[in-house]
């Protein structure tokens, strides 16, 4: 009688714009190996896939050989899970249509799945996190960008074409600040880091009230937020006018979506509780009444690469398997 033998080990890929990392994970989560290389030293998308592919090789190569591996996983910004590319990525250094997957499959002879941020991290929270048990809820991603991922009875919701859940890009103010996306008044330009930066030149500009925040040289969330906390009255005006627009664009996903929980990832909601508690109050006034004092706020408990790698992994144990080295 012959066994088949299950490969007990992936490899995730986290693509930020920053650097690019790779993993041997196996089917419980745990971390083997790492290694990474700069994003941005490979402007073109051909390099860039050969870097990857001599980088997946190397740490492979090190780590129990291709015999052990099943498939690779892929979080990028921009990317598309449905067709397997980056689509018209705004901040990465590849313009237009990429079929990353493709690619790589041809590179290394191994199945390959692509998804974005908040798609890869909602299946890594519920493998490995907070999610853990869940089958409906929402995922969050708030840093430079908005990210979200809807999970409905237990498997996420990507829509027609795979753009479904980019909340980030409803209109928040009509005719407001210009987006990346192109459009006008996106809630991403007033709850991303960003934004939130924004929003505090612009208080400041409003008011001669003095603030800790005209003594810093380069703002950030991390330090309004403290200065929030720290009863500072133009910082807290700032993160009021942020937890009030987020809130009330939460409010009207869960009244659409009845989540289980609604889970915070990314440096926006990690530099303090001030932006969140005011979150919460505007999300309590404007839920449908059915709905309120229902949901579960939950914040990862991953940093951030963390949180794409164990991600990535899940996707590629989902991917149908398929290899050269059988």
């Amino acid at each position: 009688m012959t066994y088949e033998i299950i490969k007990p080990r992936v490899i995730g890929v986290d693509i930020s714009l920053e650097r690019t990392t790779t993993a041997v994970v196996d089917v419980r989560g745990n971390v083997h190996a790492t290694d990474s290389f700069l994003t941005g030293d490979n402007p073109n998308i051909g390099d860039f896939a050969s870097r990857l592919s001599e980088n997946i090789m190397n740490l492979v190569e090190k780590n129990g050989g291709f015999e052990s591996i099943r498939s690779i996983g892929i979080c990028c910004p921009s990317a598309n899970f449905l067709t397997g590319c980056i689509e018209n990525a705004s901040n990465m250094p590849w313009k237009g249509v990429v079929p990353l997957a493709a690619m790589m499959r041809d590179r290394m002879g191994l199945a390959v799945a692509l998804g974005n941020n908040a798609h890869v991290r909602a299946l890594g929270e519920q493998a490995y996190g907070v999610a853990h048990g869940m089958k409906d809820f929402i995922l969050i991603t708030l840093s430079s960008g908005f990210g979200s991922c809807i999970v409905s009875n237990g498997q996420p919701h990507l829509g027609c074409n795979g753009f479904a859940g980019e909340v980030g890009h409803t209109c928040a103010v009509p005719g407001g600040r210009l987006c990346g996306c192109g459009n006008k008044g996106c809630l991403e330009m007033y709850c991303s880091s960003k934004g939130i930066v924004m929003t505090a030149k612009e208080v400041m500009n409003e008011s001669h009230e003095p603030s800790k925040m005209r003594e810093v040289e380069e703002l950030s969330v991390e330090i309004i937020s403290s200065l929030c906390d720290q009863g500072d009255t133009l910082a807290r005006e700032v993160m009021h006018r942020a937890g009030y627009m987020l809130g009330v664009g939460l409010a009207n996903y869960a009244s659409m979506i009845n989540p289980e929980a609604i889970i915070f990832t990314g440096d926006v909601v990690h530099a303090g509780d001030c932006l969140l508690d005011l979150t919460i109050e505007a999300f309590n006034s404007h839920v449908f009444h059915n709905v309120e004092d229902k949901v579960k706020f939950l914040i990862s408990q991953f940093d951030e690469s963390e949180a794409n790698l164990l991600g990535a992994s899940v996707l590629a144990w989902n991917v149908k398997e398929y290899s050269l080295f059988k």
